[in-house]
């Protein structure tokens, strides 16, 4: 298992030693995921959240767009030791596009279309909230399709002086019908053939609540309940929901906190061509 820890943290480049109790690596930034590793059956709490811990002292950390500049992680060890630690998350610029004059119907739903996006959201919610004991993640992730990136992590328009909802993705340009595949292994839990607003829809648990959807998709490859390895064909590539084009838009959770799909990869075609 520490063979394939070892691999994603050389691709992110980032190790804490944090005293003997507990170790590090990954990504301090807002949108970054980290790995921690600690002495079994510890206790583990960020910001004085309890953090969910494997039976070998594994757990994951995610900090979300906006995380705040610190944080503060508590380990309490078997024997009830405590060590507490405070975090330096690194805040980020984010790219915002503030665009007037746009039709108020493109701005804000209608009551209709409004019901159907909230029990929309709702199934998504809740496939955010599969917590599967599985470490699929260790093996570390690739890029599920390529193509030039036309939308990054964190970004944000303000229409009419309203800001709209933050992107949580990267969105990768391809034309429609293009193969995408599972930047890590996975059980499918949402597989939806057309969303208001991400068309069709695909959700794949890499286990302890990290997880992966792919947006805006011709037609998913995958059922409900399947189990998939990194690299298979799971979707194609479309312009269905409210898109200009066709393209992919990648996205990862841990749970609901959202994080930067782009930190957890090398830079493009490097290990997909391996």
């Amino acid at each position: 298992m520490f063979s394939h820890l070892l691999r994603i943290f050389l691709i992110w480049g980032l190790s804490l030693q944090l005293g003997w109790a507990v170790e590090l690596k990954g990504s301090l930034t807002q949108g970054g995921l980290v790995i921690g590793h600690t002495e079994p059956k510890a206790q583990v709490f960020l910001d004085n959240q309890p953090i969910q811990i494997s039976e070998s002292g594994l757990f994951l950390l995610g900090f979300g767009r906006d995380a705040k500049p610190n944080s503060v992680l508590e380990i309490i060890l078997s024997n009830g030791t405590k060590e507490t630690k405070k975090l330096n998350i690194i805040q980020r610029e984010y790219k915002i596009q503030r665009i007037n004059g746009v039709s108020e119907s493109k701005v804000t739903p209608n009551n209709n279309h409004l019901a159907r996006i909230q029990e929309e959201a709702a199934l998504v919610k809740k496939a955010r909230t599969t917590n599967d004991h599985r470490t699929d993640f260790l093996t570390g992730f690739i890029w599920p399709a390529e193509g030039p990136i036309t939308g990054v992590y964190g970004s944000q328009r303000i229409l009419n002086s309203k800001p709209k909802i933050p992107h949580y993705g990267v969105d990768i340009a391809a034309p429609a019908g293009t193969i995408v595949k599972a930047p890590a292994a996975g059980i499918v839990t949402l597989a939806h053939p057309n969303m208001f607003l991400s068309g069709g829809t695909l959700i794949l648990d890499h286990g302890y609540g990290l997880s992966s959807a792919f947006l805006h998709l011709q037609q998913t490859l995958v059922r409900k309940g399947e189990r998939v390895e990194q690299g298979t064909p799971i979707a194609k590539i479309g312009a269905t929901g409210r898109v200009t084009g066709a393209h992919l838009d990648w996205r990862i959770n841990l749970f609901q906190t959202r994080l930067d799909p782009q930190l957890l990869v090398p830079p493009m075609g490097r290990i997909n061509k391996e």
